[in-house]
């Protein structure tokens, strides 16, 4: 009986072993490489900091203060890869890991506080990812449009969106520097049956007023029945359902959005019959598969670096990173592939997590038991 409490004992402190080690080994290396990648960008972008004057207190607190959340949880799989290896490598040179399959304890349960410190990783990047991070990249952004001369997006082309119920508004040209669109046009229907038909020369929005666009150069075509009514005129205010937003997409507009909003974001932007947001979805769905990705990407790294080998951790480090690399870059792709192509979004961010599965599950049965 004794004996029995002690080895359960013995097995609750090991799990806390391993979750420290785990999540130590973890952030450890999110300091080590942000602090590279840190040094690598003051170098790049220094001579644009000083050539356009950027305070040092914008620096450090608006610009590298988002910057480092940003990519710790761009790169968080990586991270979880060298976390899993390293520690675990040291555990298998050190003969630790046969020491306890020798106590009676089996490689699924040696999984369970991996599996812990798993969950753990992938809810504090779930929670950075949908509600920190875009609201830390709405300053870092604009910090660059102003200090780092990135261009912004002041114009579009070709915009169609349903305002109303079977209202389409169309315009060919909007130029954002004097809020005004260019052949403009704004269709009724009712029954399927064009019933009213409005162009203007230009509109320009009205930025005292919501929803408040000023008409100029306007005819208005008024069909009932046989009979057709037509007005001119020079100026006309009018409340429309649209704002400059959205349709003129900025860079990174998707990142400075929460989860909630990005959600309704895509289900308004879908009601109007707006095209351009596979990028918004991506982003959206993609928050929720990078999380999850954590147990897939901790079980092939348990998997990998669990046995003693001739080429020892550096072997396991080598095959972990290169892996990681490899999902990063997947993910990348297919995520282009949905925004300019035809895979549906919420499939192509979970394609890498697939593919990924199936080897975690072929690693896994070949991991000693």
């Amino acid at each position: 009986m004794k004996t029995n409490l002690f080895k359960k004992k013995w097995l609750k402190r090991l799990d806390k072993y391993i979750i420290i080690k785990f999540l130590g080994t973890y952030f450890f290396a999110i300091a080590l490489i942000i602090s590279i990648a840190v040094v690598f960008d003051i170098n790049e972008n220094i001579d644009d900091f000083i050539n356009n004057k950027a305070p040092l207190k914008a620096i450090v607190f608006d610009y590298y203060l988002n910057f480092i959340p940003y990519y710790t949880n761009l790169f968080s799989p990586l991270f979880v890869f060298i976390a899993v290896i390293f520690f675990t490598s040291k555990l298998a040179e050190n003969s630790e890991i046969i020491a306890m399959f020798s106590t009676g304890m089996s490689f699924k349960r040696l999984m369970v506080p991996y599996m812990i410190s798993a969950g753990i990783i992938a809810l504090v990047t779930y929670i950075l990812s949908t509600e920190v991070i875009p609201t830390g990249s709405v300053t870092r952004l604009k910090f660059e449009q102003v200090y780092k001369n990135k261009k912004k997006v002041d114009y579009v082309r070709n915009i169609q969106l349903e305002v109303d119920s079977g209202v389409i508004a169309y315009m060919e040209r909007y130029e954002d520097y004097n809020r005004t669109g260019y052949r403009f046009s704004l269709d009724k229907f009712e029954d399927h049956k064009l019933v009213s038909h409005l162009t203007a020369r230009r509109v320009t929005y009205d930025t005292a007023t919501v929803h408040k666009w000023i008409i100029r150069d306007y005819m208005i075509r008024e069909m009932k029945g046989m009979r057709e009514t037509i007005t001119r005129g020079d100026r006309m205010d009018s409340i429309i359902n649209m704002e400059p937003q959205d349709f003129l997409i900025t860079r990174g507009q998707q990142e400075t959005m929460t989860s909630p909003q990005l959600r309704e974001y895509i289900d308004k932007q879908k009601k109007r019959g707006f095209a351009n947001i596979k990028i918004f979805e991506v982003e959206y769905y993609k928050r929720i598969a990078t999380s999850f990705a954590a147990f897939i990407l901790t079980v092939i790294g348990l998997s990998l670096s669990s046995q003693k080998r001739k080429g020892g951790m550096g072997l396991h480090l080598g095959i972990g990173i290169g892996l990681s690399f490899s999902y990063i870059l997947f993910q990348t792709i297919s995520s282009t592939f949905a925004i300019n192509g035809n895979v549906p979004p919420n499939l192509a961010v979970w394609i890498p997590n697939i593919l990924y599965l199936f080897i975690a599950i072929y690693l896994y049965r070949k991991a000693p038991k």
